[in-house]
């Protein structure tokens, strides 16, 4: 027996929900309450530390923690200043910090202090001491206890006159988001109200949004107690949650609308809308979750639990869009609309306005005044081949910055100004030099059994010494065995200087030749040499997993729309789509183009895994855009429409919801450019440009156009792939032609069923197409 297809299936359960919406309602409340106390009482923190098992550096580090702690452990860097012009070497001054050094070497968490002036650790003019504190654990163990009691130690200084900053790995600030977020929010607001026309129907896409969110972000805080979460985690999750919730849910109650403008009663509209829109909705959400999930590609267990994050936000997202939604429909029967705002939505259509027949190939539903939408794709009918040059010229021209990419991870140099580990870093940078705050870490170990020899270990220091863009190599020290020694090495560039990654490429290879030869093995870590592997790791990794990316889509796309050559324009749009946000990061965070504007904190490497995540989440998106109007063109195709008007139709009913939901999610991500996070900040500006071109260039002008020169062509599925391949049905119509067959053949029990339950014997189990709801409970929900 063949399975029904899932639009028959979604039809059925948007069915049930809204005869069931008491349940619906109380099972999902029940749930947001359930988590929220899970989250309540075993949240934790959030871990800050990219950490990338099997790089050099982060083995190395591993193999070293128990025999040289000191490069281990977290450390920080407390940098005291006297005000400018003036010095540290007066006696009340060099008291005061020689003083706040000792008590930080009291603090709790505290393990070894190099005290400034005994270390000789001070600026040439006086006016800049730095001291090295070294905690004693890990940084991913280290709690805000040590933190804040290195900070109460230095408050004796600080009230001596003394400027006090703190930087360091373990100072470097948290992942936040500022409220920009909150701004994001409220300009989607606006699209909903102008697109609905009313303060009803644009709620229920907002609420239904934060009832996902909210279960989303409670159920991931609820594993940071148990589970090791990057700190970026939750706020991807915010970020793609609040999107693609709010999207989906848009397109759902668009088609219900349709629905009931077009004559149906309140449950039909609902089942139906859940059969096709919810239709696109999964099989778009699938899409993403595939793209997200396949994060995991990559090997970076950081990435993974970011994908993975952001992947169940995703999840849930649908899933209260086909289930929740319905539910609501049931409460609004047929004031979907109410509370209209005038001026807004366009007019309120009657019910039966804009029914067509099957194979009419309308042209614009009831007459009257052509869209926006319409007088559009009507141009671009009238000049496909210009548009699309214009199109790939367009995009051409905005991803040539994308050639220069390099990537890197943020260090303390990369926040505001205003942050105390900014201010450390700038103070490190002008007293000491930028590579005081990036230092490598040279490890030597002997090869055989016997110990390293001390003046073997000094010769390899000086070798080191002499490379270039080596500012300095620091003593070395020696574990107990005397088979372990590690050599600071402080490079003349800052940490995402490329001269400091070129550094670490010469260390490993003239640094371990000279070691091979002493009888020693060399390797790399630090912070700053770690940031240099899993940059490294990410960008080895982009090849495949964007080709993994466009075998999936190629495969969903042809499922999706029974055709090849509709996938292949899909692909090359998406991959257009990436090359323009690339490029445009490139101009603003690499080269600077509008940093000012866009108040970049610092020009610099792009973060390294970005390119990575914006091929993930934009593949998604860029489905969703893809499905939601090309599944309504082959709709128009399926009625019997000639191609090209099917196209032009198609891209009307579309248009309208594609660019309003296109707008929110451009407004969400954006929200969380207004932040100052360097990690956060070029994350959301990367999406919104990517949202905004496949959009508005791609989907908007550079599909019609190709599918109006492909024509009849569009639709060409190789017979044997016609045979074999599931029929996924997302633009209904085989739901449609199910559900009339079945109310000619069961004429007669629909109507005693009708019968009974007017009776009293229950509600309905299924609707047909048709059918009329007469069950008390719609009848009370429809307003009647």
């Amino acid at each position: 027996m063949e399975a029904p297809p899932m639009a028959l299936l979604l039809y059925r359960l948007a069915g049930l929900c809204y005869r069931r919406r008491h349940a619906v309602v109380a099972v999902w409340l029940v749930l947001l309450l359930a988590v929220g106390g899970l989250a309540a009482a075993f949240s934790g923190k959030t871990t800050d530390e990219f950490r990338v098992p099997g790089t050099e550096a982060q083995t190395t580090v591993d193999r070293i923690s128990d025999r040289l702690p000191e490069y281990a452990n977290a450390s920080a860097q407390v940098v005291f200043a006297a005000p400018e012009g003036e010095s540290l070497t007066t006696p009340e001054r060099r008291a005061a910090v020689s003083a706040a050094a000792a008590a930080i070497g009291k603090a709790d968490g505290v393990a070894q202090v190099i005290e400034p002036f005994s270390a000789q650790a001070v600026s040439e003019d006086g006016r800049i001491a730095l001291t090295q504190v070294v905690f004693d654990t890990r940084l991913h163990d280290l709690g805000d206890g040590p933190r804040d009691a290195v900070r109460e130690a230095t408050e004796s200084a600080e009230k001596a006159g003394v400027q006090v900053e703190f930087g360091g790995d373990a100072y470097t600030p948290t992942v936040t988001v500022e409220g920009g977020e909150a701004i994001g929010v409220g300009v989607a607001v606006l699209v909903l109200l102008i697109t609905f026309g009313s303060m009803l129907a644009a709620g229920l896409p907002l609420l239904s949004a934060l009832v996902g969110v909210g279960l989303g972000m409670a159920g991931l805080l609820a594993l940071t107690g148990s589970y090791d979460i990057i700190s970026t985690a939750p706020v991807l999750a915010l970020m793609i949650g609040m999107a693609v919730g709010i999207d989906y849910a848009l397109f759902i109650v668009s088609r219900h609308r349709q629905n009931l403008a077009e004559g149906m009663e309140p449950r039909e509209a609902a089942s139906r809308a859940g059969g096709t829109a919810g239709s696109a909705v999964v099989f778009a959400g699938a899409t993403v979750v595939v793209a997200l999930a396949g994060l995991a590609v990559a090997g970076v267990p950081f990435l993974t639990v970011m994908g993975l994050s952001a992947a169940g936000a995703v999840i849930i997202a649908m899933l209260v869009a086909v289930t929740l939604l319905p539910a609501l429909f049931g409460y609004a029967g047929r004031s979907v609309d109410r509370l209209r705002l005038p001026g807004l939505g366009g007019g309120k259509k009657k019910p039966g306005e804009g029914q067509e027949r099957p194979g009419e190939g309308r042209t614009r539903p009831g007459g009257g005044k052509p869209s926006a939408g319409e007088r559009w794709v009507r141009g671009v009918a009238r000049r496909p081949v210009l548009v699309l040059i214009a199109c790939l010229v367009g995009i051409g021209a905005v991803a040539i910055p994308a050639k220069d990419l390099r990537l890197g991870l943020p260090g303390n140099g990369s926040y505001p100004e205003s942050t105390s580990a900014r201010q450390a870093y700038d103070l490190v940078s002008e007293g000491f030099g930028q590579g005081f705050n990036g230092p490598l870490i040279a490890v030597a170990e002997a090869e055989g059994a016997a110990p390293l020899s001390e003046g073997g270990v000094k010769q390899l220091a000086q070798k080191l010494g002499q490379l270039p863009g080596v500012a300095t190599p620091l003593p070395p020290s020696v574990d107990k065995t005397g088979q372990l020694a590690a050599i600071p090495v402080i490079p003349k560039g800052g940490p995402d200087s490329r001269a400091t990654e070129d550094l670490v490429a010469d260390i490993r290879d003239e640094g371990e030749r000279a070691a091979a030869d002493a009888g020693m093995k060399l390797t790399v870590t630090g912070t700053t040499a770690a940031n240099i592997d899993v940059s490294k790791k990410l960008s080895d990794a982009l090849p495949p997993f964007l080709a993994v990316i466009v075998g999936i889509s190629l495969i969903l796309l042809a499922l999706a729309f029974r055709s090849l050559l509709v996938p292949l324009k899909a692909v090359v749009g998406f991959l257009l789509s990436i090359a323009g946000s690339a490029g445009a990061v490139v101009a603003v965070y690499q080269w600077g183009w509008l940093s000012d504007f866009i108040a970049v904190p610092k020009v610099g490497p792009v973060v390294s895994f970005l390119p990575i995540l914006l091929i993930g989440v934009l593949f998604g998106l860029a489905m969703d855009y893809e499905l939601f109007l090309v599944s309504r063109m082959k709709e128009e195709s399926a009625r019997g429409a000639a191609p090209k008007d099917a196209v032009i139709a198609g891209f009307r009913d579309g248009s309208r919801v594609v660019v309003a939901a296109a707008l929110i999610m451009i407004s969400v991500f954006a929200g969380f450019v207004i932040g100052h996070d360097p990690i956060v900040q070029p994350i959301g500006f990367a999406l919104a440009v990517g949202v905004f071109v496949d959009a508005f260039v791609v989907r908007m002008a550079l599909v019609p156009a190709v599918m109006i020169l492909l024509g009849k062509a569009a639709w060409w599925f190789p017979r044997f792939l016609e045979r074999t391949v599931p029929h996924v049905d997302m633009e209904g119509e085989r739901l449609s032609a199910r559900l009339a067959g079945d109310a000619q053949a069961g004429a007669k029990q629909d109507t005693d069923a009708a019968a009974a339950e007017g009776a009293g014997a229950g509600d309905l189990v299924d609707s047909h197409a048709g059918g009329i709801d007469r069950s008390p409970a719609d009848r009370r929900g429809a307003g009647k």
